[in-house]
């Protein structure tokens, strides 16, 4: 029977609201601001849409699935299994406690919230310093949230902060803030789609352009964001 509060959930799990720091982070894209690459809202939306499907889509979705799999199954081996293998792939020190901040602050917040059953949150427990996408999986299971619904979920709030980081570093108005929300997001459901797809062999984080704005965003002079 499908669960009626899934939906008020999935909100929740959605929300800016949630506290767990996301906004506190600009994944590479103020430096692009920064350094010119990034200057109109035309070439924002551009950059968003490509890290969105060139990434997101290749390594964080079709992770997230596989570890959604193995909380539904109480797979601990994968779910460790999975776990390193995204942290493996957090290429620059600023992804990697971006991860791990986010991926701590929810487990606190699921603790407080009673959330996950005990022995889901055993298992997290037992895995040393987890990554964001890890638990974000483990609730959107514990909540009986559909995995598609959690992946779309997550691409939506990682494009609302995108956004919210254009608006305050280009900067942009609000209405030019919207339309591009608007625009990009029309990509999720195909992002989603073929991320479900892609083989084992073919999830990849390589994306270069991305990795080399992380790391100059590690000694951008002057930046609002943490990453």
């Amino acid at each position: 029977m499908e669960n009626r509060f899934a939906f008020s959930r999935l909100l929740q799990l959605a929300s800016p609201t949630l506290p767990i720091g996301a906004y506190s982070y600009s994944q590479g894209l103020e430096w692009a601001i920064e350094s010119g690459d990034v200057a109109s809202p035309e070439q924002a939306q551009n950059w968003m849409a490509e890290v969105m499907n060139n990434y997101l889509g290749v390594f964080d979705l079709p992770v997230i699935k596989r570890l959604y799999e193995a909380w539904q199954a109480v797979n601990e081996a994968q779910i460790h299994h999975w776990d390193a293998r995204y942290t493996a792939g957090r290429d620059t020190a600023e992804t990697l406690l971006e991860s791990r901040q986010m991926g701590y602050s929810l487990l606190t917040l699921q603790k407080a919230l009673s959330t996950l059953s005990e022995e889901r949150l055993a298992i997290a427990e037992r895995i040393s310093e987890p990554a964001f996408p890890t638990l974000y999986a483990a609730v959107a299971v514990s909540w009986e949230i559909p995995v598609k619904d959690c992946l779309h979920a997550y691409l939506w709030s990682w494009l609302e902060n995108q956004v919210s980081v254009a608006m305050k570093t280009i900067p942009l108005g609000q209405v030019a803030g919207q339309r591009m929300l608007g625009e990009v997001s029309l990509l999720i459901p195909s992002t989603v789609e073929s991320s479900l797809c892609l083989d084992e062999d073919d999830i990849s984080n390589f994306s270069p352009a991305l990795t080399i704005a992380s790391c100059r965003h590690e000694t951008q002079y002057t930046r609002l964001f943490r990453s």
